[in-house]
């Protein structure tokens, strides 16, 4: 098996206040931990790939404390998350779906064992490409109040040979969320869903 080559991580976190409604007191922190690491299949086809998705585990749970960290260091705040992948055009699309595997459960088994799917995009791109990371509630994917998406990127990644992995949480629901449906209180818990 591969293995795992990091050339850079990136932490970023966003504390929203308002976006022109009343401003919060507690702002609702947006963050996202993003690793370039070298693609192993880039320029080449391979038929057996799977395996890199064990190898990507202990990075997607390094990835995912990190990120807890960054959002103050209790998972107990964390309410909405999402992943994805851009892939450097010497790889393809596939390459990025071994990160469904390894990003999602990271996050679930650090939060405690988050119910609900964890949302993903993946795409092939260039250097400085941005990728929209799809968030939903980490227990229900039904609460409205967060679907909400995190656009991030880097200036120099990926290149050809890299893939850039993406994971992002959020503490709460947009910050003036009021479209209805499933309110985050009123969750059953039972299917990931309600």
């Amino acid at each position: 098996m591969p293995d795992v080559v990091v050339r850079k991580l990136v932490v970023q976190v966003e504390e929203v206040f308002h976006e022109g409604g009343p401003i919060r007191p507690e702002p609702v922190k947006r963050g996202s931990v993003l690793a370039v690491i070298a693609n192993p299949y880039a320029g080449r086809y391979v038929e057996d790939i799977q395996p890199f998705m064990e190898d990507l585990k202990p990075l997607g749970l390094e990835m995912a404390s990190k990120l807890v960290d960054a959002l103050g260091g209790d998972a107990s705040v964390v309410e909405g998350y999402g992943k994805g992948a851009i892939v450097g055009g010497g790889g393809e699309l596939e390459h990025g779906a071994l990160w469904h595997n390894p990003g999602g459960y990271a996050m679930r088994e650090l939060l405690g064992g988050a119910k609900a799917i964890v949302p993903s995009s993946k795409k092939v791109g260039g250097p400085g490409v941005r990728i929209d990371i799809p968030i939903t509630h980490v227990n229900a994917s039904y609460v409205r109040s967060h679907f909400d998406a995190i656009e991030v990127g880097i200036n120099d990644a990926p290149r050809n040979n890299e893939m850039v992995l993406v994971l992002a949480m959020t503490t709460g629901a947009r910050v003036h969320a009021r479209a209805g449906g499933l309110q985050a209180q009123d969750i059953k818990g039972e299917d990931g869903l309600r």
